[in-house]
Parts: C-alpha cells; sequence; structure tokens
C-alpha cells in the first residue's frame, strides 16, 4: 500500500457514516457472543496505536508516545500501557494451513480431476504400493519413485504438500475435520468442491477475519487512491424482488463463482508447480473472493443505517 501521506483524504463525516453500517453486522455477531462495548473499546483503543506506531509513523524516530497521542487521541498513559502489552500471534490455525494446501492440490491438478474438473475420490495409498515420502525418519532411497510418477492416492496427495506429517494422521484429522469422508469402497472423498470450515469453528474465524479485511483493505485502498482504483471490488446488486427470482439469481451466482474459483485455483497451481525459475524470496500473497448475500428489505428502527 502506498505511504499514508501520498494517500486521498477522505471526508471524516462521510466515512464515519460508511463505517457504521460496515460495522452493524459485526456489532451483532459480538452481541450476541457476549462482547461487550468495553471490550470493544479496548481492543480499537489498543489497534488505534499499533497501527499509529506500526503504520502510518514510519520514521522510528517520530513514534513518541506525545506523536501518537496526538494521532490517536488516546492518553499517554494508556499508549504506555497498551505499546507494553505483547502482540497478537495472528497465526492461521494448523488445519487451514494445511487442509487449504492439500484442497487447492486436490482441485487444481490434473491427475487428481476427472474430465469435468471435478475432484476425483482417492484410494488412500497408491495401488503400487505404499507412498514415499522425504520426511526425516524415513530414509532416502534410490528405487523411491518421482511423486509425479506415484499413481493418484490420498498418501501421494499429503506428500505432495508437505513431508512433516504422516498421511494417515492429516487424514484423520481431516476427516474429523469434515473436509473429508471414505466412502464406501474405502476411498478419500472431499467433502465439497472447496474447502468449507464448520460454522463458528477456529478456522472458519480466521478466514472471516482474513477474507473481511483483505477485502476492506481493497476497499481502503481504492477510496484513498489519487488517480486510479487499484484493486478489482465490483458487484450487481438488484432489489425489489420475489423470493423465486432471488433463488435464481442465488443458484446461477453460486455456480459460476465455484466455476471461477476453481479455475483461479488451477492457474495458481500450474503458475507455482511449472515456475522453472521460482523467485528464491517470493514474499507477496493475492486473495481473490467472491461473496453473496441476500435479505429481506426493511425500514431501519430510528432512522439509521439497514
Amino acid at each position: 500500500m502506498p505511504p499514508i501521506d501520498r494517500l486521498q483524504q477522505v471526508p471524516p463525516a462521510s466515512l464515519l457514516k460508511a463505517a457504521r453500517r460496515l460495522m452493524r453486522p459485526l456489532v451483532r455477531v459480538m452481541m450476541r457472543s457476549g462482547l461487550t462495548f468495553p471490550v470493544l473499546a479496548d481492543a480499537l483503543r489498543r489497534l488505534y496505536v499499533e497501527i499509529a506506531a506500526n503504520d502510518v509513523l514510519t520514521d522510528s524516530r517520530s513514534r513518541t508516545d506525545s506523536r501518537i497521542s496526538l494521532l490517536t487521541g488516546v492518553h499517554r498513559k494508556e499508549i504506555r500501557r497498551l505499546r507494553a502489552m505483547p502482540a497478537d500471534p495472528g497465526d492461521a490455525p494448523a488445519i487451514v494451513t494445511l487442509a487449504s494446501q492439500i484442497v487447492a492440490r486436490w482441485v487444481g491438478t490434473a491427475r487428481y480431476v476427472d474430465a469435468q474438473g471435478r475432484p476425483l475420490p482417492l484410494p488412500r495409498i497408491s495401488n503400487g504400493g505404499t507412498v514415499a515420502h522425504a520426511s526425516s525418519d524415513v530414509p532416502a532411497s534410490s528405487d523411491i519413485p518421482a511423486s509425479s510418477d506415484i499413481p493418484a492416492s490420498f498418501d501421494a496427495l499429503v506428500a505432495s504438500v508437505t513431508s512433516d506429517i504422516r498421511p494417515r494422521a492429516v487424514l484423520d484429522d481431516l476427516v474429523a475435520h469434515g473436509v473429508v469422508f471414505m466412502d464406501a469402497e474405502d476411498r478419500v472423498q472431499l467433502n465439497t468442491e472447496a474447502f468449507i470450515p464448520r460454522p463458528g469453528g477456529e478456522e472458519q474465524l480466521f478466514y472471516f477475519a482474513r477474507n473481511l479485511h483483505d477485502h476492506v483493505a481493497a476497499a481502503v485502498a481504492n477510496i484513498s487512491a489519487a488517480e486510479t482504483a487499484r484493486f478489482l471490488d465490483r458487484s450487481v446488486h438488484y432489489d425489489r424482488l420475489t423470493p423465486s427470482q432471488v433463488q435464481t439469481l442465488r443458484d446461477h451466482a453460486r455456480t459460476g463463482a465455484i466455476r471461477l474459483l476453481l479455475d483461479v485455483n488451477r492457474l495458481a497451481q500450474e503458475l507455482t508447480q511449472g515456475a522453472p525459475e521460482p523467485d528464491p524470496n517470493p514474499a507477496r500473497r493475492i486473495n481473490f473472493g467472491i461473496y453473496l448475500f441476500d435479505e429481506d428489505e426493511r425500514p431501519a428502527a430510528g432512522g439509521g443505517e439497514s
């Protein structure tokens, strides 16, 4: 993102009005979950101080308590307390990082999908025998075939992603989280065409935070851009529809969205697996997402935003 001094100034009153609307569903879910206003207020106070120190004041010499207090409106005594607190780790749950890689490889690689691009059910091990892995407790052997020569199986899929965890342990974990299941022929089946965590679980909350963060970050970059908006942020929206019209549009949008996500995933797999000279220090990430929402329109209580 460009330095703060190069961003276009957004009118504070208009921004506050927009922020009130986008925070409404967040406030609703926090209230239902028992997070009270004082807890949120303290988290926001800490966030203001953290962003001022790390993102806005890029020159370390200017990161004084007085300067941060001027920027944030937080008292210097509070700033000293907040800056002494340990940073949030922000690490992804282990199941997220591993499962997302396995599912992405499964639906994005030709040997693991059928002619229509649907993920194949996989035997747990290849018909040719046990798949070799590169973990430290397995001795190297010149007889071990290359991964591309190993018949498609769940063990081979796991081995193409990680060599640190035994495929059986990965399988048990994915079954427990509902990502895969064993069919009547003892094959491993992917539950859906994409990794969808269980509602309210640690994995779903990770994606909830990451995806909303990235969408808001893209929108903020666009409204703050001095010239052309940098990121894709488009939607199709209609009102005064019947339930059947909404259902038709919902089904059509979902089918098209899944097809596009799978297509982007396949291209990403080709780019990352087929690069002859990969960057020795890759550091950039990309997140392409699609959302769909519908509700009954109703007047907001008290004339506020809906």
